[in-house]
């Protein structure tokens, strides 16, 4: 901090551009927007070289927009967020170790304490039979190509539907909403495997519900045990590309079916949601030759990366990926695709020391239970449906629309004849 007084406020104290647009979490050229747009206000620093700003003011200002110290990427819009922290290679909710939680406590329960702070044991959760039925008959209209994507994003428009409440954004009503909605995204997917499993499955936990949607394979207690800790730890994984989609829709005051459809549109680009899919494919690729290392020679040779490998967020391995790998130890049938994801990690060490990602991790859960390529999207769509919600009771509590950065226009300069 610097001391250059301002005139008349001789023991007022002062920031440098620099210091003012840390407190604000931005880039020192929005600092500048700021004082063009009348927000703050600005004094020519002693030598005519740069700007001082008044401390308490820039402090206001932070106070105002929502924003804090600037993140760790760079970016210029920081969220206060009590929901999930990540930490030294682990993540928590809400100050619960994240891998704990999955272990201990079912994805209904994880999502509870997620949206509450509170957990319920043996809470579960049911799809309303009208909204379930809609949106059944909606996705059944699709396309047999569609994707599992393409058919969770039409039965959330379809319950929207269902729902006359559904503009009421109370954390009850949209709690409510969210506690039917997942199950009907769930029991609107297409069934794989055996239709009588499907069904005696229909009021078991919503990892046994999903079961069968994803593999033709028999419900064995070990491979459950790893599915459902799957969704637990997908739930949230703080600001991702996603789950900032779904809160723009909420600062809007969107419906709580607009904000996981916004969560939706963004997950299922191939550097998000859809990113397991490629890593099943060379998952199989490996399993099927009986070794990694050509399938990694082949990416590498060709200019593409390895997929299921690194993380932004952790220097070691994905905690996630950790996790579901100690699970699949109990499930017999995944040997043959823990050991392929084992030499992947080691065959692109040599190369680059990357470590597993949560995709490689679903690709060994999807491989190793006869599952399809698109499989882990699916079960990181309906999780991370929970997230969406979960940050959406938060945004609910914000000022409307103060997601609104300033763009930087790089047009040509007006005036320009009209065409």
């Amino acid at each position: 901090m610097t001391d250059q007084p301002e005139p008349g406020r001789p023991d007022a104290p002062r920031l440098t551009t620099r210091e003012a647009a840390e407190l604000l979490g931005v880039k020192p050229e929005t600092v500048y927007a700021y004082v063009s747009r009348g927000q703050l206000s600005s004094v020519r620093a002693a030598g005519g070289r740069g700007s001082t700003f008044d401390a308490e003011e820039v402090r206001a200002l932070a106070r105002r927009s929502g924003r804090r110290e600037p993140s760790p990427a760079g970016g210029d819009l920081v969220f206060r967020t009590g929901i999930t922290l990540i930490e030294e290679d682990r993540y928590y909710f809400r100050g619960v170790d994240a891998t704990e939680l999955a272990r201990r406590h079912n994805y209904e329960e994880v999502a509870e304490w997620l949206w509450t702070g509170e957990l319920r044991p043996g809470v579960r959760f049911e799809a309303p039979p009208e909204t379930l039925a809609a949106a059944r008959r909606t996705v059944g209209a699709l396309p047999a190509h569609s994707g599992s994507t393409d058919r969770l994003r039409v039965a959330v428009t379809a319950a929207a539907a269902t729902d006359p409440l559904r503009f009421d954004l109370s954390p009850e009503a949209v709690l409510s909403s969210a506690r039917s909605l997942i199950p009907t995204l769930v029991g609107a997917l297409p069934v794989v495997g055996d239709a009588a499993e499907a069904e005696g499955g229909s009021t078991g936990s919503l990892a046994r519900q999903l079961w069968p949607r994803l593999t033709a394979r028999p419900a064995d207690a070990p491979a459950l045990a790893v599915l459902d800790a799957a969704l637990a730890l997908l739930i949230d994984h703080d600001l991702a590309a996603s789950t900032l989609a779904a809160r723009v829709a909420a600062s809007a005051h969107a419906h709580p079916y607009a904000v996981v459809s916004a969560g939706l549109g963004v997950l299922e680009g191939p550097l998000h949601g859809a990113a397991s899919g490629p890593a099943h494919r060379m998952l199989q690729e490996a399993v099927d030759r009986g070794s990694a290392v050509p399938v990694v020679a082949d990416h590498l040779r060709t200019g593409r990366r390895v997929p299921g490998l690194g993380h932004r967020l952790y220097r070691g391995e994905d905690p996630r990926a950790r996790t579901l790998f100690a699970l699949l130890e109990d499930v017999p049938q995944a040997a043959g695709a823990l050991a392929a994801a084992r030499e992947v990690v080691a065959t692109t060490a040599r190369h680059a020391p990357l470590h597993a990602n949560i995709d490689l991790a679903l690709a060994a859960l999807s491989v190793a239970c006869g599952m399809a390529a698109e499989a882990g999207e699916t079960v990181f769509a309906v999780s991370r449906t929970a997230g969406w919600i979960a940050h959406a009771l938060e945004e609910y509590g914000e000022r409307p629309l103060r997601i609104r950065p300033t763009g930087q226009y790089t047009g040509p300069r007006p005036p320009q004849p009209t065409p």
